[in-house]
C-alpha cells in the first residue's frame, strides 16, 4: 500500500514538472516578442542582425517572474517597466557572457 502511496505522489510529481516546464516555454516564447520590440525601439545601438541574438540571451537568462513580466507586455503592450527589466537583465555577467557567444563582433 505504502509503495503505491510513492509510485502515486512520484507520477503527480513528474507531471507537475512536465506541465511547468511547458508553462515556462509557453511564456518565454510569449515574452520573446516584447523583449524583441524593446530591444528594437529603445536599444538602436543594436544592430538589426543581432536582435534575435539578444533576444535569445534576454529570455533565457530571466527568471521566472521576469518571464510572467514579459510574456504579460507581450499582450498589454511595452512601457517603461518592460524596458527597466529587459534593462537588467542585460546587465547581468551571465546575459554579458550570453551576448559575447552569440555576438562576439558587437562587444
Amino acid at each position: 500500500m505504502i509503495r503505491v502511496a510513492i509510485l502515486t505522489a512520484l507520477l503527480a510529481l513528474t507531471a507537475c514538472a512536465e506541465v511547468q516546464t511547458a508553462a515556462d516555454r509557453t511564456g518565454r516564447q510569449a515574452a520573446t516578442s516584447a523583449v524583441t520590440e524593446v530591444i528594437a525601439i529603445n536599444f538602436p545601438q543594436v544592430p538589426k542582425p543581432l536582435i534575435e541574438a539578444f533576444t535569445g540571451c534576454v529570455v533565457d537568462n530571466a527568471q521566472a517572474v521576469e518571464v510572467r513580466e514579459l510574456a504579460k507586455a507581450s499582450l498589454v503592450g511595452i512601457d517603461d517597466d518592460t524596458v527597466a527589466v529587459v534593462r537588467n537583465i542585460l546587465s547581468r555577467p551571465a546575459t554579458q557572457t550570453c551576448l559575447r557567444d552569440r555576438a562576439p563582433l558587437t562587444l
